[in-house]
Parts: C-alpha cells; structure tokens; sequence
C-alpha cells in the first residue's frame, strides 16, 4: 500500500477542461503502472486512463478516448489526467491507482490495482 493523493476535482461547465494531479511517494510514478478510474454513486467504478511508467502503452476508456489524456512527471512524483471537452456525464469521483506492477493490468481487474487515492470530485453542469 502506498499514499496517492489526487486534487485539481471542481465544478465546471460543459466543454469546459480540468486537469487532475496524483502525487505519489518516491518510487512509484515512473516505475508502476498508473490509472484513472471514476465511479458515479451507485455504479460500478468506470477505468478512465492508465499508463504504463514509460509511457510505452497508454489507454483509454471508451467514452473518454479522444478527450482526455494521462500524463506522468517523473521528477515531481505526479501523474494527472487532462480532461478537455467536458460533458455533464463525466461528472463523479476520480480515483488515482496503482498496481505496484510495470503491465497495468484491464480495467476490469479493480482488484489487481493494489493501491487507492481518496479521490476528487469532479462536476460537470450543462
């Protein structure tokens, strides 16, 4: 287990953009993978993004490809997820992850991500 903080949620218009921060401890961004995922009260927790540490494979969840991007910052420890194009269904919580392992595993394997941020709320009006 290891302590991932997420900022940069708020409210803002559709069309709108914001850009999330994951700050992690030493050790872990640029050497595991890292994600994104969002969950919407009373429905399943949605992967958004996720990177492996060098950036060699990234992917996107459907209904975010195109719009946002996840991005990492070795040297600050950080990872963030650029989200342009807001839409009112992109409103929920955004949760930060790791899987403590290089191959990030199908966002479908929640349980194979070892570790958790506490989240940041994102809302998106129309």
């Amino acid at each position: 287990q290891v302590q991932l903080v997420e900022s940069g949620g708020g409210s803002v218009q559709a069309g709108g953009s914001l850009r999330l921060s994951c700050a992690a401890p030493p050790g872990i961004v640029g050497y595991q993978c890292m994600a994104w995922f969002r969950q919407v009260t009373g429905k399943e927790r949605e992967g958004v993004a996720r990177i492996q540490p060098d950036g060699s494979s990234v992917y996107y969840g459907d209904s975010v490809q195109g719009r946002f991007a996840i991005s990492l910052d070795n040297a600050e420890n950080t990872a963030y997820l650029r989200m342009n194009s807001l839409k009112p269904e992109d409103t929920g919580m955004y949760y930060c992850a790791t899987s403590l392992t290089w191959l990030c595993p199908s966002f479908g394997l929640t349980a194979r991500y070892k570790s958790w941020g506490h989240g940041t709320q994102v809302t998106v009006t129309s």
